[in-house]
């Protein structure tokens, strides 16, 4: 079969922003001539390669023509490389959410690996040369290829396609465990998939054994040009290297393969309850796959990925991916015009606590400005700016600072018992107790001593922005500013705007998120904003159901089907039960019934317990009696059916009251901070589609929250 084949499937995509084959030959020393092909979608960095259907007809026909040149004998090689910051940065997903039939899907799966096997296929050495960005198909390019260097510039190497809804299906799951073993195959494939799609550097992928070779960013082509020429030549040094390096990388036996396999099945139950289908499949290629060989493995591939197209739980992806990770969260609803931002040069820091500390980190390493954390006193003060010294000594021991730029970060944080060093900051943030006549006290103090113009922010998770500003000489330059725990992982930033909140202020605040690489959302001043009114919302109705007599276990374990990052209990147990019984009771107040404070959360609070859950050394989880000795229930017990049932209603009667307050300015702004701020799964699409699905916004509120969807 040629890639002239899959004409018609790219003629249905006129609209495909084409990444472009451009090959030119490069002279090597030694007499060798190498075909580079450079991926290219003549965009700047803000627009990445992607690989739609036109753009893999186009690649397919260039290999083709290459592989005839080398049966020609024209060429000695071929490589593969991309424009700045990428190779390629996967597959198209809009146009691959778009492919409606079967058919077309299968279609789709079956051009990658037709594209790819030519590469694999041809009888002369190919390369791929990882400049930038290789995630998802870019990355299985390089793995189609011979040999692979990798720049130290280069992020975004990953397989996130089981985060997705997906499985790496154009020779992935296939290659990489038999490149790199595996245990780091499923790592990379589920593991890190699965947490936040987090993705690899340069260094990581060589050092895993994805690449064969490492170079600097400054010259990598040229080096790996260099590099490719001594394999081409048949530097027996050079070609040991990479034998040597390749046979202890992928050092397993098929009790190996079998643990990894298992090991990646404990991890899909712990992340999403098994609610998502593409995980599983994946892993099932994995285990199936283990004598397979390359054809048997592609077929078995190009069936799972025109299943998974065609289910909902992929469609929930790409318009969670698509329309609000990539696209809302990138213009924000509400947001003031960016010329209004006025510039930040120092930030303070009202406390020097854990979440202070953390604070701290981010605006130093990110804004690279002096930041100066204040307490009540030097030992406070000492001990959380020796906090986040330790924190940037581990990202240095990591590898993820330079020594140079650990050593600046550093210099960049100090601390004071004295407000006055906020004399000359820009911007004074708190982060102290959760209590309001504190955090106006605070307020009070920091206005006697900052300029006019410095903008003051709280970090508050639940309190009355307004009611903080009410005192203020200006009260127009207060704004909430509220992240989520930890800040360094958790994208969400809750930008809260008051009643007298300024433009300039809040366009400040959103170039500040921007900066630091948070996704902004704009939300008016209600009770506990958004994602923990949501969330408290749904614990309520889950500790209701408890304390009238709901078995714990049935209880915590009711909401399964949504594949919730943790289950209730112990997301009480993560924030802290007097943290969240504290929220729990302002919402109470605000909102009256509808969230319920319960007695036996306060009985655990007063006698000092942490946690529900006590788990024993095998990993079971049990209620210790003392602990029930403590508590009182009803006699109305419901089971988990019902549990989940009261819970969706629940939560579409506190979306649609939201939505009817204007506290966000439509449902996607409630989904974009369910995914970033409490890891609501992809696959559901955000809350408002799975509220949608399960007919529980038609119940409650007579409507779905997307009415054309």
């Amino acid at each position: 079969m040629s890639t002239a084949n899959f004409q018609s499937l790219a003629r249905r995509f006129p609209d495909e922003t084409v990444t472009h084959s451009y090959v030119r030959d490069v002279h090597l020393p030694g007499g060798a001539t190498l075909a580079l092909l450079t991926l290219d979608n003549d965009l700047d960095h803000s627009k990445p390669t992607t690989l739609g259907p036109n753009t893999l007809v186009e690649l397919g026909l260039a290999l083709e023509e290459l592989r005839d040149r080398a049966g020609r004998g024209e060429i000695d090689a071929v490589a593969v490389t991309g424009k700045p910051y990428y190779l390629v940065a996967g597959a198209d997903l809009s146009a691959v959410g778009s492919l409606q039939d079967a058919g077309s899907g299968r279609r789709m799966a079956q051009l990658g690996h037709e594209v790819y096997g030519v590469l694999n296929g041809m009888d002369v050495p190919t390369f791929a040369f990882i400049n930038g960005a290789a995630m998802g198909g870019g990355l299985e390019i390089a793995l189609a290829a011979h040999y692979r260097t990798v720049s130290t510039g280069a992020n975004g190497i990953s397989l996130p396609e089981a985060f997705l809804g997906l499985v790496p299906g154009w020779g992935g799951v296939y290659r990489l465990p038999r490149l790199i073993g595996p245990a780091n195959a499923v790592k990379v494939m589920i593991e890190n998939a699965l947490s936040n799609n987090k993705m690899l550097n340069g260094s990581a992928a060589y050092e895993l054994g994805i690449a064969d070779a490492l170079f600097e960013p400054a010259d990598f082509l040229e080096q790996s040009l260099a590099w490719a020429a001594k394999i081409i030549s048949g530097d027996a040094q050079a070609l040991q290297a990479v034998k040597e390096r390749r046979a202890d990388r992928a050092n397993y036996d098929d009790a190996d393969w079998d643990t990894a396999v298992a090991r990646g099945r404990v991890f899909v139950e712990a992340k999403t309850s098994n609610a998502a289908p593409a995980p599983g499949k994946l892993l099932d290629l994995l285990e199936q796959g283990r004598d397979w060989t390359q054809q048997e493995s592609a077929a078995a591939e190009v069936e799972t990925l025109t299943e998974l197209m065609q289910t909902q739980h992929f469609r929930n992806t790409v318009y969670a991916f698509l329309e609000l990770i990539q696209r809302r969260s990138k213009r924000p609803a509400g947001a003031p015009d960016k010329k209004l931002a006025r510039p930040v040069t120092k930030v303070g820091v009202v406390g020097a606590g854990l979440m202070a500390s953390q604070l701290a980190l981010l605006f130093a390493r990110q804004l690279k400005v002096p930041v100066v954390l204040t307490d009540i006193d030097q030992a406070r003060v000492d001990k959380g700016v020796a906090h986040v010294h330790a924190e940037v000594d581990k990202l240095h021991a990591r590898k993820r600072l330079s020594a140079d730029a650990a050593n600046r970060t550093k210099a960049l944080v100090t601390g004071s018992v004295s407000k006055d060093a906020f004399a000359d900051a820009d911007f004074v943030i708190e982060a102290v107790f959760e209590e309001l006549t504190v955090k106006k006290q605070v307020f009070a103090e920091v206005e006697a001593v900052v300029s006019p113009d410095c903008i003051l922010a709280t970090n508050t998770s639940s309190l009355s922005v307004t009611e903080m500003a009410a005192d203020l000489q200006h009260p127009e330059r207060l704004v909430g500013f509220h992240f989520f725990n930890p800040v360094a992982l958790m994208p969400l930033l809750e930008i809260v705007r008051a009643p007298k909140t300024d433009e300039a202020v809040l366009a400040t605040a959103f170039a500040l998120a921007k900066e630091l690489k948070k996704t902004a959302v704009l939300v008016q001043d209600a009770a506990a904003f958004v994602v923990n009114r949501v969330l408290l919302r749904l614990m309520g109705e889950v500790s209701r159901a408890f304390d009238a007599g709901t078995d714990a276990r049935t209880a915590d374990e009711a909401l399964r089907p949504m594949g919730l990052p943790m289950t209730p209990f112990t997301l009480l147990a993560m924030v802290g039960i007097p943290v969240a019984q504290h929220v729990q009771e302002s919402l109470h107040a605000a909102f009256g019934e509808r969230f319920h404070v319960s007695a036996n959360q306060q009985r655990l609070i007063d006698a000092g317990k942490t946690s529900l859950w006590e788990t024993a050394e095998d990993g079971s989880k049990h209620i210790p009696q003392e602990t029930l000795d403590l508590l009182q229930f009803g006699n109305s017990p419901v089971t988990g059916e019902e549990l989940l049932r009261t819970t969706q209603d629940a939560l579409a009667e506190e979306i649609g009251l939201m939505l009817e307050e204007g506290v966000v300015a439509g449902p996607e702004d409630i989904d974009l901070c369910m995914i970033t701020g409490a890891g609501w799964p992809m696959h559901l699409g955000g809350i408002t589609p799975y509220l949608d699905q399960v007919g529980a916004a038609e119940r409650v509120n007579g409507m779905k929250f997307h009415p054309g969807r």
